[in-house]
């Protein structure tokens, strides 16, 4: 008995394929939905030559419960469009096709304002692009799936989407995610503290000599193949920038609101890249809630003994809540806010936690602070998340410290450590960049390794200096990092330097005026601004030995044990490590974790003068004195009023 194809829609490309199919097959040919669906379909084929969004909406409806899959082609502003096959119980709909392809696209809120209205009042009635020529293509791909699909092979369009260039009949296929919070064919689970609790499992080290427990080349197999491409792709677009003193590729993460760039810098393009859709998958998974259904909405009085007194994570002042056109309110123990779960490893129990410190981008509109991805790490198991997330937090940490408390840090010999890789990096930065690096111990209380490193710009023209810093077990790779990203900025924004030069002025002239990120390291460019860093250049202090230095010995050769020797230090000065799992299906796929970690009593990275967060943080008071610093604690008045110079 020959396969029954049901072919929905009207025109000449749902012409041509019924007409070729029926030699095959046996063909019904239905103009819509409204007889409903032979219970002995195969496959349902939707085609169109014009593009009708509520269409395959209504597609998506009507076969989902028959459990029948299908397949649609339409035409597309010029370009044909075939794909995915859907079926009902695999997650990857035409609507989470769509989605990513409208993200990944040009004018995409435009696009969707568009297609928003094509859906309400039927679509286009025509496209302008349309051949016959074209059209016979479409249905040549298309007849060639439907024989894939009822012979039961692997069909192309499985997770994927066809386009056709009706201009040139240029054709390429396109992988797609599917989308966690499609309402169409993804179900995320509700948030829930038994989901959030964290029992700590091995994790060995791919080497002895490494803190990674998956290999890159392993990671690289993947990465550009599941999450770059151009047409669909979770990220869509890569550069490689070719004057930097290291191998830098940025990669392009599109979201509705905008494209955010993010890079990968290492010794090799290769390597690079692949950081940097690690990076990009990273930001993604931190914006917003995509893993897991936020489901606790109540006041922190109805909830305290349960969740974070978000007070202890350090809050804007009374003055800045004050100022005219401010962005966020003082917290209110009795209003009713969004939590979702993370995990205390102090109390040893899952804990409430604001969604909008869990995730970053909540933290605009209607929120009590600004939150940045301080602590976000993505890792090849949770414990190598969790192990770099926490030291993201001491890294940003220990700059802040040293700023805001003005610290003079004993200067490092790189020299003393006989290391040729971090010999050839300085010589590469001096020699390509034109700078000379400066390197400062600002590791704190908690004894982690922790690497300030200033760039002092030889030339005459160019940011005169740009500050990085580093944290982590190994000190030589806290400093080894910290020359790759304030590598990132050299010659690249020196344009920028001299165009808007009077405006960074005025900002030097007025802090106030220092609004977003790139202003910081703007400002410092300046060589006026240097007079304000002159606690840490200073050069009177003698050099010292990374040995003198760093005190941290442990090394296992499993991150799990790293992790719990960390945990313990944190326990012993009464610093709860607090994990909020923001890992997404689209990584999860692939074995990877990320993960939010706050560290309350810590001091936050925040950008722009006016969203400064110190108040209720006395550590920045007291530990400056406990180390041997200060002869007593600070006030908040002594503390350096200026913008940090964290790029």
């Amino acid at each position: 008995m020959s396969a029954v194809v049901l072919v929905v829609g009207e025109g000449l490309l749902a012409d041509r394929v019924c007409g070729d199919l029926s030699t095959q097959y046996e063909v019904i040919r239905r103009t819509d939905f409204e007889e409903g669906v032979p219970e002995t379909t195969d496959l349902v084929l939707v085609l169109h030559d014009t593009l009708n969004p509520s269409i395959h909406k209504k597609s998506e409806e009507v076969l989902r419960p028959t459990g029948i899959p299908w397949l649609r082609g339409f035409v597309s502003y010029g370009e044909g469009v075939i794909g995915p096959l859907v079926r009902s119980k695999i997650p990857g709909c035409s609507q989470c096709a769509d989605k990513r392809r409208l993200i990944a696209g040009r004018d995409r809120k435009e696009m969707w304002e568009l297609e928003q209205r094509f859906e309400a009042h039927g679509g286009i009635s025509c496209d302008a692009w349309v051949s016959r020529t074209g059209l016979l293509q479409m249905a040549h791909l298309l007849e060639s799936e439907v024989q894939s699909v009822l012979d039961g092979n692997q069909a192309h369009s499985e997770g994927r989407l066809c386009l056709i260039n009706l201009k040139s009949l240029k054709t390429s296929w396109h992988s797609f995610l599917p989308d966690p919070l499609c309402p169409v064919c993804s179900r995320v689970p509700d948030d829930s503290p038994e989901a959030a609790r964290i029992t700590l499992q091995s994790s060995p080290k791919i080497s002895p000599d490494s803190y990674r427990c998956r290999s890159m080349d392993d990671l690289q197999k993947m990465l550009s193949k599941d999450y770059l491409d151009e047409r669909t792709g979770f990220l869509n677009g890569k550069m490689y920038e070719l004057t930097l003193p290291f191998a830098d590729v940025s990669v392009n993460l599109p979201m509705f609101t905008g494209d955010e760039g993010v890079a990968g810098r290492t010794h090799s393009y290769k390597v690079s890249e692949a950081t940097a859709i690690l990076e990009g998958l990273e930001r993604y998974c931190g914006l917003s809630p995509s893993g897991k259904r936020t489901v606790v909405h109540d006041s922190f009085r109805n909830l305290e003994g349960r969740a974070l007194n978000p007070l202890k994570v350090g809050v804007h002042s009374k003055e800045q809540y004050a100022l005219p056109d401010f962005p966020f309110k003082p917290f209110d123990m009795d209003r009713s806010i969004d939590w979702v779960w993370g995990y205390s490893f102090l109390k040893e129990c899952p804990i409430l936690v604001p969604e909008l410190l869990a995730y970053y981008s909540l933290g605009c509109g209607g929120g009590f602070v600004y939150e940045t991805s301080n602590g976000c790490a993505l890792g090849g198991s949770l414990e190598e998340a969790i192990f770099y997330g926490i030291m993201e937090v001491i890294e940003r940490d220990s700059f802040l410290m040293t700023w805001y408390a003005e610290l003079a840090l004993p200067r490092l010999d790189p020299d003393s450590t006989n290391d040729q890789e971090l010999k050839l990096m300085i010589d590469r930065v001096r020699a390509v960049g034109g700078y000379d690096l400066h390197f400062y111990n600002s590791t704190m209380e908690n004894g982690i390794p922790s690497v300030l490193v200033l760039a002092k710009n030889r030339k005459k023209t160019g940011l005169n200096i740009i500050s990085a810093a580093g944290a982590h077990l190994d000190p030589l790779r806290a400093a080894k990092s910290s020359i790759q990203e304030l590598a990132g900025m050299m010659g690249i924004l020196d344009e920028n330097l001299e165009a808007n030069r009077e405006e960074y002025v005025r900002m030097y002239k007025d802090s106030s005026l220092v609004r977003k990120m790139d202003d910081h390291g703007m400002l410092y460019g300046l060589p006026e601004a240097q007079e304000r860093l002159q606690f840490l250049l200073d050069d009177n202090r003698p050099l010292r030995t990374f040995d003198e230095e760093f005190k941290w010995e442990a090394v296992h050769a499993d991150l799990m044990d790293d992790l719990r020797d960390i945990l313990q230090v944190f326990g012993s000065l009464n610093l709860d490590v607090i994990v909020v799992d923001q890992t997404t299906p689209e990584i999860k796929q692939n074995g990877l974790f990320c993960v939010k970690v706050l560290i309350p009593g810590m001091l936050p990275m925040t950008f722009g003068q006016h969203l400064t967060r110190i108040t209720g943080l006395d550590r920045v008071l007291r530990v400056p004195m406990e180390l041997g610093y200060k002869e007593q604690p600070l006030t908040l008045e002594q503390l350096n009023p200026y913008p940090h110079p964290f790029p």
